[in-house]
């Protein structure tokens, strides 16, 4: 009813408006104003005035926005190749820059300069060859220095030699979680394919594949520090994007097939909290969330834990409602701690064993149960026949 009212309010409101402008251009009539639709020289004046204006709040706000929000760009990659990435972006964003500030500088003080007058006279000429060769010539060779670098970027990133000594891990995507799969001593993954989902077997390895018996799952990745990484990448259900920002790495898992990617960490976990910027930065966190605590226990509500940085893989798609809750902790432990961890996990093959295991007693139990019932049904059924019996002969 409430939302009702508020539209009738609101219809009422615009007829109302569009009478009062009717009544204001019946004022108007007999007035010797310029209803003519032409711009005046007034009216090009104040227009190349506003667009001076225009220019200064883009470069205003441009640098107001750096200032105010450049500290909350990702600091220092914690990858080999994340110098890479990011000298790429810088170049592209100065690029970017430096043709933005030249040329919306051009496009307005031109604009201001050869604004509407009833004396001047516009220019017309069909082409110039001089101008279509400065517009194209020099973006084109921009662009084409800017792909040859990108192109040497992703080929020292993409590339994994088959020599190479790198550890083999999967990152198995689903709604809404992730599951890694080490390769195991053999450093081979085993085959996998969802049709073999079943049980503790929330991958779908293949079981038969010897490749498969050593391979070692768990849902918090581990990584040591130094050690390439060579990342194969599958999706159970939608379209899934591995994402770990820190170490400038992304790539997209797609249904039906394998993704891969590979890098080098070059920073412990431990190691990247210790960094100057990342103790301010949890700290300035920190003091927000306690300044939140104190609004939410005032409130009867419970306060908020203390922020840890840890390395995350994220999903960069937007896969459905909790997508935004899709996240693996990612820790970077020093060869040696990772060798200790690694050895203390479980083989998939061992967990599946020990799952059927644990089943069989149940099953046992449950047969041992039928038995006891059944045998105690048939003793029941002699004694109501002796008892039938005896009462037959009693009446006899």
């Amino acid at each position: 009813m409430t939302s009702l009212l508020v539209i009738i309010v609101l219809v009422l409101l615009a007829i109302a408006l569009w009478q009062l402008t009717k009544i204001f251009d019946l004022t108007q009539v007999g007035s010797s104003s310029d209803d003519s639709q032409v711009a005046s020289d007034n009216d090009n004046n104040v227009q190349g005035y506003v667009m001076f204006g225009f220019l200064a709040f883009i470069y205003i706000f441009t640098i107001y926005g750096l200032l105010k929000w450049g500290h909350l760009a990702l600091h220092t990659p914690a990858s080999e190749h994340g110098l890479l990435v990011d000298n790429l972006m810088n170049i592209t964003w100065v690029l970017i820059f430096v043709v933005q500030f030249i040329t919306q500088g051009l496009l307005y003080w031109f604009s201001f300069k050869n604004r509407g007058h009833k004396d001047k006279k516009a220019l017309f000429f069909a082409d110039s060859n001089k101008l279509e060769a400065i517009w194209s010539i020099i973006p084109s060779v921009v662009l084409a220095c800017l792909i040859l670098y990108g192109l040497y970027a992703w080929n020292n990133i993409m590339f994994v030699d088959k020599d190479e000594d790198v550890i083999e891990i999967e990152l198995y995507a689903q709604q809404f979680k992730w599951t890694a799969r080490y390769a195991g001593q053999d450093n081979v993954l085993g085959k996998a394919n969802v049709r073999l989902i079943e049980g503790v077997n929330t991958l779908g390895v293949d079981m038969s594949d010897p490749n498969a018996q050593d391979d070692i799952v768990v849902s918090e990745l581990h990584i040591p520090k130094g050690k390439k990484i060579h990342f194969k990448m599958r999706s159970q259900d939608v379209l899934h994007s591995a994402y770990m920002p820190h170490f400038r790495a992304q790539m997209n898992c797609v249904p039906g097939m394998v993704t891969e990617f590979a890098f080098i960490p070059t920073y412990t976990t431990s190691e990247y909290r210790e960094l100057p910027f990342m103790v301010e930065k949890v700290a300035n966190i920190n003091k927000l969330r306690a300044e939140k605590s104190v609004e939410l226990v005032a409130k009867g509500g419970t306060a908020l834990d203390p922020y840890t940085f840890d390395y995350l893989l994220l999903c960069n798609k937007i896969c459905g409602a909790s997508h935004y809750n899709m996240q693996m902790k990612v820790v970077v432990d020093t060869p040696e701690e990772y060798k200790k961890w690694l050895s203390e996990k479980t083989t998939l093959a061992q967990d599946i064993k020990a799952a059927e295991a644990a089943k069989k007693p149940a099953e046992g139990e449950g047969a041992k149960a039928t038995t006891d019932s059944t045998a105690k049904d048939t003793v029941k059924a002699v004694i109501d026949t002796v008892k039938a019996v005896v009462a037959k002969v009693a009446m006899k």
